[in-house]
């Protein structure tokens, strides 16, 4: 369940786009599986700036709550209204539904930095 087409990173968020213009960002599969059930998310609003590494929300399951960590450095551009009222979304469709951001990257080139899948993959059979 690691699709080939996105970029990820070490704390488990995935990246879909190349960064020329807004990229999606959410949690992998592997996520939200250790996660259980997702009940609640806190995003930022539209216009907040995010840094790379640093934390930019949370999601809380009936396990625990973690944060999450911007993969790029930039603008939030649109958050996952839906999430608000369904944040069951995240581990129903975590790759597509249940998407968290859409975040403007201040250095495009940032995305290509990131995990590949093959990268990702050796990371959480390790």
């Amino acid at each position: 369940m690691i699709p080939e087409d996105l970029r990820y990173t070490a704390e488990h968020e995935w990246v879909a786009g190349d960064g020329s213009g807004p990229v999606r960002v959410g949690i992998t599969h592997f996520a939200q599986d250790a996660l259980g059930d997702i009940v609640f998310v806190d995003l930022p609003s539209e216009g907040a700036e995010v840094t790379a590494g640093e934390t930019f929300g949370e999601v809380e399951s009936t396990k625990s709550v973690s944060e999450l960590y911007a993969p790029i450095t930039g603008t939030i551009v649109a958050k996952n209204a839906s999430l608000g009222d369904e944040p069951e979304l995240i581990n129903a469709e975590p790759y597509a539904a249940g998407w968290l951001v859409e975040i403007a990257p201040a250095d495009p080139a940032a995305v290509a930095q990131l995990l590949d899948a093959n990268a990702y993959k050796a990371l959480t059979e390790s």
